[in-house]
């Protein structure tokens, strides 16, 4: 079946954007109520309802502009800035009294929204320029600084810089964020290709170099052959396998993690299944299963990965036991987890052997069993005695829902 990539999309700045909508619409509306309360002192009223009609379909019709950065060109951006602009140059046009009173100018507090556009869409540095131009408008508006102008254009330039600095460290953590993610979901891919080699190829050309090395002849050269491809196999499987996502890192719509997912983990994942029906292929002459007699039913990425695992401890028995050895299963079912133990009656394990291989890049405990109850939130212990046998205890949480046999 063909993969199927999943796409997670990571914007810290996109709430911002939705802050900046609803701030230019409040603020739209903020300028002309101040204009209607007080226009009796306007000279030239004419002239502030003709910029503040203009202002307010500007603002109503460029909302999807600042819905996002993509939206956000730099064309919008030229224009929205001359559009406060000329709303504060205006301003002595329409009000004469406006220099020596220090009164607002026509678009107030609405011109802060066009230099946090700036901020938002090219960070500090656009910021700066954005609001300097504002502090030379309001200037030239004045005619001469006041206390009260002075301390408006700073407050300006000082909020618009942080928040631009602010975007710009957001877009890094964004970014480290993504990779994070890519190494960890690249890392999980490996093991996941590690246990299933293992469990298949891996044992396979172990078995053809035992079987050959014993017959001799050609079947010895062809053992060997196979001994080298296992140990190529392993080391490319401690290596790393794949690369199953990618970042791209796009300023208009954040950090984007592309994985690559396999439709079959997803089919009927929440259906519970019974566990003793997946483990009931493994009994036979020399393993023997109990079970609780009832349904042991757990999620079935749940109930195939503790299977597999319970697989691959029997796959330790029958390599490193000898032929000869038994095995047991036991199932467990308990309200909060589910308990599987594989006992045999093998020369047991020597002390620092696992260590050993997991040295020599034989992954079979560390990834087929381990790893599997790793990523269920389980856990595999092992206890071998010398001359006793080995036991593997696998346990795995129980979720709601799922609980069967009680």
């Amino acid at each position: 079946m063909a993969k199927r990539e999943r796409v997670v999309r990571m914007s810290v700045e996109q709430p911002l954007w939705r802050a900046l909508t609803a701030y230019r619409v409040l603020t739209m509306i903020y300028a002309v109520l101040i204009f209607v309360f007080g226009r009796e002192r306007y000279e030239r009223p004419w002239v502030a309802v003709a910029f503040l009609a203009v202002m307010c379909v500007w603002t109503l019709a460029t909302l999807p502009k600042v819905a996002n950065a993509a939206s956000c060109t730099r064309r919008f951006l030229v224009a929205d800035l001359t559009v406060a602009l000329t709303g504060i140059l205006l301003t002595p046009l329409a009000d004469e009294q406006a220099r020596s009173v220090d009164g607002p100018t026509l678009p107030s507090i609405w011109t802060a929204g066009a230099v946090l556009a700036y901020a938002i869409k090219g960070g500090w540095r656009w910021a700066g320029f954005a609001s300097s131009l504002v502090a030379v408008a309001n200037l030239v508006e004045r005619g001469s600084p006041s206390r009260d102008t002075l301390h408006n254009v700073l407050l300006v330039w000082v909020a618009s810089i942080a928040i631009g600095y602010v975007v710009e460290v957001a877009r890094a953590s964004e970014r480290t964020l993504a990779r994070a993610l890519e190494i960890e979901a690249a890392t999980r891919e490996r093991e996941r290709l590690a246990r299933d080699i293992h469990d298949s190829v891996l044992q396979v050309l172990a078995m053809v170099q035992r079987r050959g090395t014993a017959l001799g002849g050609e079947a010895a050269e062809l053992g060997r052959m196979a001994g080298e491809q296992e140990v190529a196999l392993r080391t490319l499987v401690a290596g790393g396998l794949t690369r199953p996502s990618l970042v791209s890192e796009d300023e208009s719509e954040g950090a984007v993690v592309r994985y690559v997912d396999d439709p079959d983990d997803e089919v009927d994942a929440d259906c519970p299944v019974d566990l003793r029906t997946l483990l009931a292929p493994r009994a036979g002459a020399k393993v023997t299963l109990a079970d609780p007699g009832a349904p042991v039913l757990l999620p079935q990425p749940a109930a195939r990965e503790l299977a597999a695992a319970v697989g691959a401890a029997l796959d330790n028995v029958r390599v490193h036991a000898g032929d000869g050895a038994r095995a047991w299963i036991l199932v467990e079912d308990w309200p909060d987890e589910v308990i599987v133990t594989v006992r045999d009656d093998g020369p047991g394990i020597p002390e620092g052997r696992l260590a050993q291989a997991e040295g020599e890049g034989r992954m079979g405990v560390a990834l087929s069993i381990r790893g599997r109850l790793r990523d269920l939130g389980g856990t595999a212990e092992l206890i071998s005695v010398p001359g006793q046998g080995t036991e593997v205890e696998l346990k795995v949480p129980r979720e709601r829902g799922t609980h069967g046999g009680r």
